[in-house]
Formats: C-alpha cells, sequence, structure tokens
C-alpha cells in the first residue's frame, strides 16, 4: 500500500479530509520516530515494535566489480510483528 492509498484509507476510516488524514499520518510517524531516537525502541499494540539494533562493520563486495568494500558499523531499525498481526497475516488470501 502506497502512502497516499493509506492516507485515502484513513480519511475514509475517520471521516476526515484528506489533507487532514496526511497530518494524522504524519504525526503518527513522527512519534513513532521520535519513541525510537529516545528510548531506542517504539511499542504499537496490535501493530509490533520498532527497535533500533547495532550493525556490526563487515566487508561486502561490489556487485559490478566483485571488489571487497569494506562497510562501517551503524545503527539501524528492526520491526518485529506482534502476534495479532502474525495471526492476520496467516489469515490473509494471498
Amino acid at each position: 500500500m502506497k502512502k497516499s492509498e493509506l492516507i485515502e484509507a484513513l480519511a475514509v476510516s475517520a471521516q476526515v479530509t484528506k489533507p487532514q488524514a496526511r497530518v494524522m499520518l504524519d504525526r503518527l510517524i513522527e512519534v513513532i520516530q521520535t519513541g525510537v531516537k529516545k528510548e531506542g525502541r517504539f511499542l504499537l499494540s496490535g501493530i509490533g515494535t520498532f527497535s533500533v539494533i547495532k550493525r556490526g562493520a563487515r566487508t561486502g563486495r561490489n556487485p559490478n566489480t566483485g571488489a571487497a568494500v569494506k562497510i562501517k558499523a551503524k545503527k539501524s531499525v528492526k520491526f518485529r510483528s506482534s502476534p495479532d498481526l502474525k495471526d492476520a497475516a496467516a489469515k490473509s488470501k494471498v
């Protein structure tokens, strides 16, 4: 689902205008980013948990040349889905 489709669905579901739904979605994204930044994790009940993980330095390969490339250590975000979301996925028609 694209962000614009999510905004449209949110607008219909919440009976608000699309600009209002866009603001709501943007604020939700900001709240999640702030939670991850301050606490290192953000739990959204019924959906899952966003958490910061540390990825160690490693050696990769340039796909064009095959040459070894050093990749620096960095922090990344991991998402772990909740049991409710896993159940919904298991019951999906796809």
